[in-house]
């Protein structure tokens, strides 16, 4: 392996036995690298995509905006040559283009039923995320046993409860205190403060309603200086890094507490094509990479495994690691691996103009937007809803500038210019995000008769929306809208005429926890039913997908994960 490929602490390139491997470098590859190795094991990082360090790898941090190649403008044969799908996320431009995959080379299958949106660097998305953190509450954990639809959760809240908090001192979350049973409230920092018309418009929601509470968000970027790491100036936009640290990311948080311990190797460009099994021990007995640069295959191997590749990307090196012992996937007994697939039905809502605080702008570049929490179907079933479950509301207020202004301003020449220099009136948006429920016929698979690059089968998906959540988006911007209106809104105007599984990049469920090894692929603690000494903590393992951006809870579960099999180790049993 190539010290170019490498950054390694105290331990060889060469060795290819460790403690622990942890496959993949994101938001729950970083959290088990720190946990692993803070309790005394040796690890192993491996990430296919390409080293980014902290600060000095966010090549267009401060980049203004005369200096970006286009303006930032889309390529548009380059976009939809190479990165059809990539494109077409909110934090996709010539800014960022780097941290993304390139689709040409990493192709897939049924792109049109999925959106997979996948990073190609040190860190994954952890880079890219919105950083919007919220606690699961028991209405998500018991929605399953409750309603019939999927298995239910091995876990409840009291179980996550406190590693919830756990995670939350180290990585720091913002946020204001609601006390709403749907919404545990976290560990929080400083709340981020609302602008003058979101103030004003929270004030007349709540005193029309009586079931709605419209809050700051809850995000995972520090207000004050915090384990190290320097507070949000809100520069912005944050998906090209931020060398402060102020957002959690890898880099910025899990990796240098990891590296602090000088009991971490990370290896970049190593693409994994399967785990090995071992029938005799009935436990994984190496990992299998491939170097993205010079296509050399090593064997590595270590006592515990950790899968926190993503969602779709772990399920893959599950589905591909096939043997003997199981024919259809690792740990696939059940014959579930890669069903069940989640997200969250996405970009439906509502926007409103505001004819009021025509003095007041906002400033800067704040990362965070306001959240309407759940308030349908919260005590059984709620008159006139024709679906289960619920949804939330993201969304913000800003005053129009001219890239939305200059199709409606009439006029043209040196009077159109400025005209366009003042700014427009106040508009608010508010955006659902709206549970999926786990359907079996929502899945992805390997098409063995396609391969990429590195002779890996492509991932084909299977994937559609199903009458709840049709029924749900209808809810959602019928309600956008009459809220709007309730608060003084006028040309509300609804959007979101579809949906498209992956849009909200909330995928979940292809390996889901279970207290049945023949309905689930891991137990209560993560750990594969077949195979003892295999984890898997990222979004492969849920149960269900409640309706609130769930990296938190892949957090807690990965952080949780490791305090039971570092035990598990060390008493005998794995």
């Amino acid at each position: 392996m190539s010290s170019s490929n490498t950054s390694s602490s105290n331990t060889s390139t060469s060795n290819t036995q460790f403690d622990a491997i942890v496959i993949g470098s994101g938001i729950t590859g970083g959290w088990a690298a720190k946990e692993l190795t803070e309790k005394g094991l040796n690890v192993l990082m491996l990430e296919r995509g390409s080293m980014v360090e902290h600060g000095k790898d966010y090549k267009t941090e401060h980049i203004p905006p005369w200096k970006i190649p286009f303006r930032g403008k889309p390529l548009r044969e380059l976009y939809k040559e190479e990165y059809p799908v990539q494109s077409t996320i909110y934090a996709f431009d010539e800014t960022t283009r780097h941290f993304f995959t390139n689709d040409k080379k990493n192709p897939y299958i049924n792109d049109k039923e999925f959106l997979w949106y996948r990073a190609d660097v040190v860190g994954g998305k952890s880079l890219l995320w919105g950083r919007q953190v919220y606690r699961w509450s028991d209405l998500d954990f018991e929605a399953n046993k409750k309603d019939g639809h999927g298995i239910d959760w091995p876990i409840r809240y009291k179980d996550l409860a406190p590693w919830y908090s756990y995670v939350e001192k180290f990585i720091g979350v913002s946020g204001q205190a609601e006390n709403l049973p749907q919404l545990p409230d976290s560990e929080f920092l400083p709340p981020m403060d609302m602008n003058v018309m979101e103030k004003d418009l929270k004030g007349k929601l709540e005193a029309h309603y009586d079931d709605r509470k419209m809050t700051i968000g809850r995000v995972a970027v520090l207000t004050k200086p915090h384990n190290g790491r320097g507070q949000c100036h809100y520069c912005g936009p944050c998906q090209r890094g931020c060398s402060a640290g102020a957002y959690f990311s890898t880099q910025s948080s899990t990796l240098p507490a990891a590296r602090k311990t000088n009991r971490l190797t990370l290896k970049s460009d190593c693409v994994v094509e399967g785990i090995d099994y071992d029938p005799q021990t009935k436990k994984a007995s190496g990992v299998r990479v491939i170097d993205a640069n010079t296509f050399e295959k090593t064997t590595y191997t270590s006592k515990l495994v950790f899968v926190c590749a993503s969602t779709l990307a772990s399920t893959q090196i599950l589905l591909n690691s096939v043997s003997s012992s199981f024919p259809n996937g690792l740990a696939n007994s059940s014959g579930v691996l890669g069903h069940y697939l989640m997200d969250h039905t996405f970009q439906t809502g509502a926007i409103g103009i505001f004819n009021h605080f025509g003095d007041k702008v906002a400033y800067g570049n704040r990362p965070n937007g306001i959240y309407i929490p759940r308030f349908r179907n919260l005590k059984g079933q709620d008159e006139g809803a024709d679906f289960v479950r619920g949804y939330g509301f993201q969304g913000s207020a800003m005053r129009a500038g001219w890239e939305s202004l200059s199709g409606f301003v009439p006029g043209f020449g040196a009077d159109f210019k400025h005209a366009l220099r003042k700014p427009g009136p106040w508009m608010m948006y508010i955006s659902g995000f709206g549970e999926c429920l786990p359907y079996h016929s929502n899945r992805m698979n390997l098409v063995s008769s396609k391969k990429d690059r590195f002779g890996i089968p492509q991932v084909s998906f299977d994937f559609k929306w199903g009458e709840n959540e049709e029924n749900m988006r209808a809810d959602i911007s019928q309600q956008a809208q009459e809220m709007l209106k309730a608060v003084g809104g006028v040309m509300v105007n609804p959007f979101g005429g579809g949906s498209v599984g992956g849009e909200a990049i909330h995928e979940m469920g292809t390996a889901r926890m279970g207290n049945d090894p023949t309905e689930s692929v891991l137990n209560r603690w993560n750990q594969a039913h077949d195979v003892k000494n295999l984890f898997v903590t990222d979004g492969s393992c849920m149960t269900s997908s409640s309706c609130v951006n769930p990296s938190l809870t892949y957090m807690a579960l990965t952080a949780r994960a490791v305090d039971y099999a570092v035990k598990q180790l060390a008493n005998g049993y794995i």
